[in-house]
């Protein structure tokens, strides 16, 4: 079942959504060769507190931190580690924020030092490709087109939009009705109806769209080694068009 927010509830999760937001352009001036993901991890706890907030995901299914750290090949849901970032890598840095019992969830890709012109391409693909499905995000419109807007500006582009993790509803907990996929055939699934709240996430590889499962349970890799980048926003359906709440 798809639960409708009222406007109240929309703008709780966009006082969530500004705390998180706040927080990635705070991150983006950390991202160095030689900072670790540790370091972001312990800083977004630091972060979150000072805003009376919290990171939902901690916890969430026995998940341990505060962020998902994905370094280069790993798709989602890596672990924040000690070892430090190095030029040419590049970092997704995800998290869930619940503030006053509102949720916001947003993930970002940040390039370290100078990376290569393939991977600045990808990444800067994958951020047009989540703004892409956003305009696409109005009354009337289907989930579908959410995905068709993402696979073939992506694929135009010579990447993969992975398949085995989508968008979803969010609310006060963290997944809900609607499943979004990033790919699939236009005028397909349910229809858009305002008070609507979901995630948008696209995450494209530069080779296989494929993912390998991590021993430990949680990280996701692409097939063949090569990098992914991912870029998520939080999105509310109005009368006025779509509304993201994971930006100020």
């Amino acid at each position: 079942m798809i639960v409708l927010k009222s406007a109240r509830e929309i703008q709780a999760m966009h006082e969530s959504g500004k705390i998180l937001a706040a927080c990635h352009r705070e991150i983006a001036k950390l991202i160095v060769p030689g900072v670790t993901t540790w370091e972001i991890e312990e800083f977004v706890e630091g972060f979150l507190k000072k805003h009376g907030a919290k990171p939902e995901q901690k916890g969430y299914k026995g998940y341990e931190y505060a962020t998902c750290a994905s370094i280069n090949e790993e798709i989602c849901h890596g672990f924040p580690r000690k070892t430090p970032l190095k030029n040419g890598d590049i970092v997704t840095i995800d998290m869930v924020v619940n503030y006053n019992g509102a949720l916001a969830d947003s993930a970002w890709t940040y390039t370290v030092g100078k990376v290569s012109k393939e991977t600045e391409h990808l990444v800067k693909v994958t951020k047009e490709s989540l703004y892409k499905a956003i305009e696409v995000c109005v009354e009337g419109n289907r989930i579908g087109d959410i995905g068709h807007a993402i696979q073939s500006y992506v694929e135009a582009e010579g990447f993969s939009v992975v398949r085995d993790f989508i968008g979803h509803g969010i609310g006060n907990v963290i997944h809900e009705e609607p499943q979004v996929p990033h790919y699939g055939l236009p005028n397909k699934g349910p229809r858009l109806k305002e008070g609507m709240v979901f995630t948008i996430e696209p995450m494209v590889n530069v080779g296989t769209y494929k993912a390998s499962r991590d021993p430990n349970g949680w990280t996701a890799s692409t097939a063949d080694g090569k990098y992914s980048a991912q870029y998520e926003h939080t999105i509310a359906i109005t009368k006025n068009g779509p509304l993201i709440l994971t930006e100020q």
